[in-house]
């Protein structure tokens, strides 16, 4: 008889997230970053110049978690708060030149949790892995910001 939990994708996803989450950590670690860090300067490396909300929305995460997360960063000197020319209210999240050049190392430690990962699989087994995770992931997103594919 086969178990609930290896045949529950949820199950599934959820243990294959804390193994990631694991290794991320341990990889970004030397660099002196957090994977929530991470996560969040892989959307400023992609568009620097974000609000928080922009973040939220983008990275799916609570208000208070991405506030937390920010404030980390602005004391480990990867980001700088600046006011919003066109909304007072508003703060774009701009990064420092210690967060640009920890881009190419981060990213080449992600890819290697990656590669690790789907070590053993074909080209086509992993992409066919990958859609099949967006689609997932759109399917229970707020937000379908994952419809592109990464290289990481």
């Amino acid at each position: 008889m086969t178990s609930f939990k290896t045949n529950s994708a949820g199950y599934l996803a959820n243990h294959v997230a804390r193994l990631f989450a694991r290794e991320l950590a341990e990889a970004v670690r030397p660099l002196g970053l957090a994977p929530a860090q991470f996560m969040t300067l892989l959307e400023l490396w992609r568009e620097d110049g974000l609000t928080q909300k922009d973040l939220v929305g983008r990275l799916d995460v609570e208000q208070a978690t991405m506030a937390a997360t920010l404030g980390r960063m602005e004391r480990d000197g990867l980001i700088e708060r600046r006011p919003d020319q066109s909304d007072a209210r508003a703060r774009r999240i701009q990064l420092t030149a210690r967060a640009r050049s920890l881009e190419e190392p981060a990213l080449a430690a992600a890819k290697s949790v990656n590669a690790k990962a789907l070590a053993g699989f074909s080209e086509a087994e992993r992409a066919a892995l990958l859609a099949a995770l967006r689609r997932v992931v759109g399917a229970l997103s707020r937000t379908a910001e994952l419809d592109q594919p990464s290289d990481l």
